[in-house]
């Protein structure tokens, strides 16, 4: 007996032993590398605990195989550590493709002023990170339980009924499904990155995360907004960075008729001057409308991005509040009452005689005259009508082409 157990820790110590060398000679090698690459860094940290917990069970595996073998153990051992070198294998991946996913992130840099591309890159990177480590967890767990015979034998009957199966789950998983392929339309056909700033719902906000499933907007006011990703592929949205993030807004007054838009516009250009957050391509003053009593005045000025733009509005508006106030105070809008006495209308004298009251006209557009009702006729169809006489049932004069259609 002594000698079984004394063979079994031998061949385990020679199976660990050779594992552990394995590993130190790899942590050896990265450590050189990484004196010249701050990658191997990186790929040393994420992947150290489970490399080195993988090459351990596998040393221990080869050890206590060698040392079970021709006992009934070794089946029930062998399938115990298979389980867990698969769950170490998937951990190993998983690590992999985060630092992977990570170097990918910090090549494309999103602070910067032109970051359309980084920003698709990093969208696009998140995405495929999360599908591959769901691919991994799926293929580990089926791998796991294909390990065991009475699962095989399952898993032949499931496949042979596949086409049930797979309605059954199409119709109990349709939104679930649905999402998940709007997600990865959203991401690799370029309709939203991560860090656009959108307008969704009447909200205003920039998106934080993409998922297989949902969007997180990071609204303007600290909220957070969930939509799923089917949102953004059947309703439309707003994209303000979608090729680049300048913007142009507009500020609007209603004032009064005393107005002068010119010396709006020159207090304007000073007032742009004086301000960083204007980007200098474009300002406009133009009145837009003269009605209803007011003067509608319409300023458009240019910011770099959405919240610069949002600022300079505000500091615009204040600014020209403030100059009409000191300035220009008959400017501000105003309600005017007109007050006078009830008297009788007195006759109207033209050239020393008393005319008639003045009456509303009966000449229109489309009626009143000839003119006027063959104009009408183009709209109402009217067929000519036919007028007789007392010439007889039989006789009846047809009237001209050219005649006007009576009403």
């Amino acid at each position: 007996m002594l000698e079984d157990w004394f063979g079994f820790g031998i061949a385990i110590a020679i199976g660990v032993g050779g594992a552990l060398l394995f590993a130190l000679a790899v942590e050896v090698i990265m450590r050189l590398v990484a004196r010249r690459y701050p990658w191997a860094r990186d790929l040393q940290t994420k992947a150290r605990n489970p490399f080195w917990a993988l090459v351990l069970v596998l040393g221990l595996w080869v050890g206590v195989h060698a040392a079970l073998r021709g006992t009934d153990w070794l089946p029930l051992v062998g399938r115990v550590f298979t389980v867990t070198s698969i769950a170490m294998l998937a951990w190993l991946l998983i690590a992999l493709v985060r630092f992977v996913a990570d170097l990918a992130l910090a090549y494309n840099n999103i602070d910067m002023p032109d970051n359309r591309l980084a920003r698709r890159l990093r969208t696009q990177t998140l995405i495929v990170k999360r599908l591959a480590i769901a691919l991994i967890v799926v293929i580990a767990v089926g791998a796991e339980l294909f390990s065991f015979d009475s699962v095989r034998a399952v898993g032949a009957s499931v496949l042979a009924s596949a086409g049930i199966a797979s309605i059954v789950a199409g119709l109990a998983a349709q939104s679930v499904l649905g999402n998940m392929f709007a997600g990865i339309q959203l991401v690799f056909s370029d309709a939203l990155r991560v860090d656009d700033v959108i307008v969704a719902q009447g909200e205003w906000g920039r998106v934080g995360e993409i998922t297989l499933s949902y969007v997180v907007l990071d609204l303007w006011d600290d909220r957070r907004l969930v939509l799923p990703c089917t949102y953004f592929t059947t309703t439309p949205y707003e994209n303000w960075t979608r090729q680049g993030s300048e913007l142009l807004g507009s500020v609007e007054f209603d004032l009064d008729w005393r107005v002068s838009p010119q010396r709006m516009r020159e207090h304007l250009e000073q007032v742009l001057t004086e301000t960083p957050l204007y980007d200098g391509r474009a300002n406009v003053l133009q009145v837009t409308e003269a009605t209803a009593g007011y003067v509608r005045v319409r300023i458009l000025v240019t910011a770099k991005d959405a919240p610069t733009l949002y600022d300079l509005r505000c500091f615009v508006r204040e600014a020209m509040v403030l100059w009409i106030q000191s300035v220009m105070p008959d400017a501000a809008p105003a309600q005017r009452v007109l007050i006078s006495e009830q008297a009788a209308p007195a006759p109207r004298k033209r050239g020393g005689v008393t005319t008639r009251a003045e009456q509303a006209g009966d000449s229109g557009f489309f009626t009143g005259s000839a003119e006027a009702e063959e104009r009408a006729s183009h709209f109402t169809h009217a067929i000519p009508r036919v007028s007789g006489e007392s010439l007889g049932d039989d006789a009846a004069v047809e009237e001209p082409e050219d005649a006007p259609v009576r009403q």
